[in-house]
């Protein structure tokens, strides 16, 4: 598996980064900070890529975004988004969030995510996942990744973007 994660020098981009790490995936990080990005990917041994990875994005594409710059990013990426990706945003908000990720991705399938703890956890297991599809797609693409992150021991809550509070 191939996963792109915008804003993967952050605290909870470098978690995910090496939770999918150990999880066999080849990960490529992202952001505005080239310093950040820079000692990220050498602490974490991962590719840095720069305008949100253009053209790295494999099967999966993690937006970590605060929501004030989130819409600029998904706009950016929005174009090369494929049939076949799966775009998750880890934010602790989902209305916006998702409403944005439709507008702008056409391709693909989106999903709201949102990890009800921070980037000091060891790993997925006992830790809460809330995630808010919007559709039948949405749905299907939320059961997968339930019984993934159930299968790692996390606690998943499926709800409405409506129904999440940040």
């Amino acid at each position: 598996m191939k996963v792109a994660i915008i804003g993967g020098a952050g605290k909870m981009g470098q978690w995910f980064a090496a939770h999918l790490l150990q999880e066999g995936a080849q990960v490529v990080i992202t952001g505005r900070n080239q310093a950040k990005l820079k000692s990220a990917g050498k602490k974490l041994g991962v590719t840095v890529a720069d305008e949100c990875g253009r053209g790295q994005t494999g099967r999966r594409c993690h937006h970590l975004r605060a929501a004030g710059n989130f819409r600029t990013v998904v706009k950016e990426i929005g174009p090369y988004a494929r049939d076949g990706q799966m775009f998750f945003d880890v934010t602790s908000l989902k209305t916006q969030p998702v409403e944005i990720m439709h507008r702008y991705i056409h391709k693909g399938t989106i999903l709201g995510t949102h990890p009800v703890f921070g980037p000091g956890a060891k790993s997925a297991a006992n830790q809460n996942f809330v995630l808010t599809p919007t559709n039948e797609a949405e749905a299907v693409l939320a059961a997968k990744t339930r019984r993934y992150l159930e299968e790692r021991g996390a606690n998943v809550s499926i709800m409405t973007p409506a129904n999440t509070t940040g």
